[in-house]
């Protein structure tokens, strides 16, 4: 991006902000218990608004509008202007989001998901936020969770449900939880209070919850007012969706942790004990169990009682238990204990992509070859590539690339 003076260049801008990423995430990984004060600066500092403003620009979702009829990737030249007067609203307290536009997109099984599309304007500070925000609170976010954080991907999730059902640790039944309209009803006080532990910006504060009270244009052109929830589609949303979820990872880390050291735990589980391990991704998450059946069904009040304060409840219909024998879909893969092929009395923890996720996979293939007229057998990979590696299945769906590869290969 070519912005004149103050404004540093994109490569000069993503420097300042990772050194002071950098800063912000060992302050806070040094100190648990600070909050920070001064954060609004950093919010509309020009490096910040730069790099902010780029990752918008390089969205996927850059080609679609708000409710201002402006798509990121329309706007060029315009790009010093539009920063330049965010920079000062939002130095002089003048700065207030608009309603977010709702878009429906198709779900598996026929259903739809409600996504709710900010401005251009509101997403370049949304992500300015999230800068801000994100390294401080990556501090603080247990290792069960995989889900939109740096350096951390679905196949990490898969690779730590096949090692923990393998042996010698053989966790052998699964609690596959559901959240009910996760990103619906969060409630906003409840998130707020848990933001709070964390800054004490006031003006940051003040913006976040501005997003979270923004409201909705339907698609029907009616205005309707936000009391819970945040807006799948908003680039804030994974984090305050993963900081509201955090609760889940502290109980169970908690819980690992009462249980003592490593030979207190071995003596816990040769005694009958159950031991249990939680995986999340976002709003998908399995609890691992040692134990017995009896173990895993008290999750479901256990669970309930821990999500209950922000506002969450499980979805009666999806959640489910199930002993790693039969096999569960997570992520898109299927995981499931089996024996060997040539040996029955050995077996093995086997990781594939599910029937569901091959099914998409293969539909969007379908729907690009046929009667499809292309260059050159280069030119019809890239489209199939880029179409397929876009594909999200709801549930247990966010699918990763080496799906596609499994896929072509086999």
């Amino acid at each position: 991006m070519n912005i004149s003076a103050p404004w540093p260049s994109l490569e000069e801008a993503k420097a300042r902000v990772l050194g002071l990423q950098t800063k912000l995430h060992q302050w806070a990984g040094v100190d648990p218990g600070r909050r920070f004060d001064d954060l609004a600066n950093l919010v509309y500092d020009p490096a910040f608004l730069a790099v902010a403003w780029n990752r918008v620009r390089g969205n996927k979702g850059a080609r679609t509008a708000g409710i201002d009829g402006i798509a990121p990737r329309s706007i060029g030249p315009g790009a010093e202007r539009l920063l330049i007067r965010l920079r000062g609203d939002l130095k002089a307290g003048r700065f207030v989001p608009q309603r977010v536009r709702e878009k429906t997109i198709p779900k598996t099984g026929g259903k739809l998901r409600s996504l709710g599309i900010p401005t251009t304007a509101d997403r370049v500070v949304q992500a300015s936020l999230k800068l801000v925000l994100e390294p401080i609170f990556e501090a603080d976010f247990r290792p069960s969770s995989y889900g939109f954080r740096p350096k951390r991907r679905a196949q990490d999730a898969i690779a730590e449900i096949h090692s923990l059902a393998s042996p010698p640790k053989n966790y052998e039944w699964v609690f596959e939880g559901d959240i009910k309209a996760c990103f619906d009803e969060i409630d906003h006080t409840a998130l707020m209070s848990r933001v709070r532990l964390r800054i004490g910006d006031k003006r940051v504060l003040g913006w976040v919850k501005a997003f979270l009270r923004a409201g909705i244009l339907t698609e029907e052109g009616l205005n309707r007012d936000t009391y819970t929830g945040t807006p799948q589609g908003g680039i804030l949303s994974p984090l305050l969706s993963n900081i509201a979820l955090s609760v889940l990872d502290e109980y169970f880390a908690a819980k690992w942790a009462a249980l003592g050291s490593r030979g207190e735990r071995s003596r816990h589980r040769m005694a009958g004990g159950a031991v249990m391990k939680l995986v999340r991704y976002a709003d998908d998450f399995v609890i691992l169990v040692h134990g017995q059946r009896s173990d895993v069904e008290a999750l479901w009040d256990e669970v309930s009682g821990v999500l209950a304060p922000m506002g969450l409840r499980l979805s009666a219909e999806k959640t489910r238990i199930c002993h790693i024998s039969e096999g569960f879909d997570f992520l898109g893969w299927r995981i499931q204990r089996q024996a060997w092929r040539s040996r029955a009395d050995k077996w093995a923890i086997y990781t594939y992509p599910s029937k569901r996720a091959l099914a998409a996979i293969k539909d969007k293939v379908r729907s690009l070859t046929r009667g499809a007229m292309h260059r050159t057998f280069a030119d019809l990979l890239r489209r199939i590539d880029g179409a397929t590696t876009s594909v999200m299945v709801s549930a247990n769906g966010r699918l990763a690339t080496s799906i596609l590869s499994y896929s072509v290969e086999s």
